[in-house]
């Protein structure tokens, strides 16, 4: 049987990469701050020869960030036991969505840097706004909710962060529905993705701070091996 890598400290890095995914998903938006739809072309095509290396920099963290939270929260699936059951493979299914959701909003933000024609940085950041739509149609709720259907059936975080992520991605749809006929979400609307941020990061420092029940076996949806990739 060949050694893995122990539960505890499958828990610790886990919730390790889940936070500082949320601070460079954070630190992306702080420096990557494009002008609004509304701005003249000339403003657009100056923002892409002026701040290209921030943009590329911001870019590179969100594409990090939401993968690094994508870890963390299949790791809660593996951790739960939920690998075949019918929440844990919609939790996969949410993941693949929200990190091509993000990917495709990646896209739009490099795509703003290209100058010719000189029309491009104003249809990427457009492209953007439209993306933005998908994680409240269908993104943060394929995860939220299958996530929190799995926590519910485990006893690795409190009952209360299962609850929140129902609640979260039942806001994301109700939200994503009640903005259908909007080309350009409301700013309090897009603001209330934030709240998502602080849920992963609550989240991932609970399990770094139950790692050791954990790997006690006191806290699964059912026995978690002391070594959770042995083969």
């Amino acid at each position: 049987m060949k050694e893995g890598i122990p539960t505890r400290w499958t828990c610790i890095l886990a919730g390790m990469a889940g936070m500082a995914g949320v601070m460079m998903i954070g630190s992306s938006f702080a420096i990557n701050n494009g002008p609004p739809l509304s701005a003249p072309d000339s403003m657009f095509l100056r923002h892409a020869l002026s701040d290209r290396n921030s943009v590329l920099l911001g870019a590179w963290l969100q594409a990090v960030g939401p993968a690094l939270i994508i870890a963390f929260a299949l790791t809660l699936v593996a951790l739960a036991g939920a690998g075949r059951r019918p929440a844990g493979l919609l939790t996969l299914f949410g993941a693949g969505v929200l990190m091509t959701t993000s990917l495709m909003e990646i896209a739009c933000y490099i795509g703003q840097l290209f100058v010719s024609p000189a029309e491009m940085p104003r249809i990427a950041n457009t492209f953007g706004y439209a993306i933005q739509h998908l994680y409240f149609f269908v993104a943060a709720p394929a995860l939220f909710l299958p996530l929190s259907i799995v926590l519910l059936g485990s006893t690795l975080l409190p009952r209360a962060f299962a609850w929140l992520a129902a609640l979260l991605g039942t806001t994301f749809f109700v939200l994503g529905f009640a903005t259908l006929k909007e080309l350009v979400l409301p700013a309090g609307v897009t603001a209330f993705a934030a709240v998502q941020a602080l849920w992963w990061f609550s989240a991932a420092l609970a399990l770094v701070l139950r790692a050791g029940r954990i790997a006690a076996g006191g806290m699964s949806g059912e026995n978690v091996p002391r070594n959770l990739f042995t083969a």
